[in-house]
């Protein structure tokens, strides 16, 4: 896959896109699972006997097309073209703004329902293009290092308001195929990470049917394994993510003992380490996934030790996994500091020279506030000096 130019310098731009807003009153069909399609086009005045089929037209149309008018479904008759726009609308959030970074990086900054605004990312990369998405205005875990954490959670998205980022996402980089061109199997959006503002597992249906969607086959069509949820240690949801889901699971982990953990990741405090450990030996299996990824935020003298290193190793001992070791991206206001480059080395190899993979994550989009940990939206950012967060973790 080739890799989009990355431009000199940042560029900020709006991005003029074509009508989104629902029409007061009608449902929007982004979203909806198979089955709450064919009931709302029955109810609509499609024949019972035709709505299976009508609901396999309708979604080639929204999803693998990316078509937005009912007049542009030509394999429909006009009369129940007329019939679609009398009753429904497909909309998508709205990108406000974007923003491109000195490596390419591209972030969004979206409004949804309510005037609400959330960030989503785009990472290219030789191999692949990551999408990174929200699943929550703000979050309530209020984890100490994450930027994102210290905004208050406002209210979970819509399972159309989940799949929309990526549809959005799809129409910026101008990747919906053309009718009647060759197959282009190339993708620049190539996998979905659930890394963005907010707890997945804290709006787990809405999450599930939004990827359901991605992972349809006649649609958006992206594999399980393309797919990354990342938890920061919901125990009760973590069987049913891969039961019901089966996508790949990432964990918030970032300490080896509770007493920090309880610091970094406050939820430690309801599902400690053990805890959360013993659910994740059973993940694997239950949903055919290959490894866990750990992924550690590295922080200067907290959590960046020798000692810590050989604890997570021997914590995760029966666990097929990979550690992330991501170097902290600092923000204004945060009470920590990056390990440095010696530190994080260091700690990667022991990690290593105990069979496991330990990935040291190149920070991506840090000029624009983009990369992991940095994402808050631009509205409701809440600007605490660096005493104020301190006194949070301390409390």
């Amino acid at each position: 896959m080739t890799a989009p130019v990355a431009p000199t310098s940042p560029i900020t731009q709006d991005v003029m896109t074509i009508p989104r807003k629902a029409a007061p009153g009608l449902p929007n069909l982004v979203g909806m699972s198979r089955d709450a399609m064919r009931e709302a086009l029955i109810a609509a005045g499609t024949p019972e006997k035709q709505a299976k089929m009508r609901v396999n037209q309708i979604w080639q149309w929204i999803y693998h097309w990316g078509v937005r008018d009912f007049e542009a479904m030509t394999n429909l008759a006009k009369p129940y073209r007329e019939l679609l726009a009398a009753n429904f609308v497909i909309s998508l959030p709205e990108i406000v703004s974007k923003q491109v970074s000195s490596d390419g990086t591209r972030k969004y900054l979206v409004r949804i329902a309510g005037g609400h605004e959330v960030e989503v990312v785009y990472i290219p990369e030789t191999d692949r293009g990551t999408l990174c998405i929200s699943s929550q205005v703000g979050c309530t875990l209020t984890c100490s290092f994450c930027h994102t954490g210290t905004q208050k959670l406002v209210r979970n998205l819509t399972a159309g308001e989940i799949i929309g980022q990526v549809m959005l996402a799809r129409d910026d980089l101008e990747e919906w195929p053309t009718p009647g061109a060759p197959k282009d199997e190339t993708r620049l959006l190539s996998n979905i990470v659930l890394m963005g503002m907010g707890e997945p597992l804290y709006n787990f249906e809405g999450v599930r049917d939004a990827m359901k969607i991605a992972m349809d086959g006649e649609g958006l069509s992206l594999s399980r394994r393309r797919i990354t949820l990342s938890t920061s240690g919901v125990v009760p949801e973590i069987a049913r993510t891969a039961e019901e889901i089966g996508c790949m699971l990432a964990v918030s982990f970032h300490a080896t003992t509770d007493e920090v953990r309880d610091k970094l990741v406050p939820i430690n405090k309801k599902w400690n380490i053990e805890k959360l450990l013993q659910a994740l030996k059973a993940y694997p299996k239950l949903s055919n996934s290959e490894r866990i990824t750990f992924e550690y935020v590295m922080l200067k003298d907290v959590n960046d030790s020798d000692e810590d290193a050989r604890r997570l190793v021997k914590l995760i001992e029966g666990i097929p996994a990979k550690i992330n070791l991501i170097p902290f991206n600092e923000w204004p206001g945060s009470p920590y500091e990056r390990s440095s480059n010696n530190r994080i080395r260091a700690f990667a190899d022991i990690i290593y020279k105990a069979g496991y993979a330990s990935p040291i994550r190149t920070p991506r989009g840090e000029d624009i506030m983009a990369a992991c940990g940095q994402l808050k939206s631009a509205t409701e950012r809440a600007r605490k000096s660096r005493a104020e967060i301190a006194a949070d973790v301390q409390g």
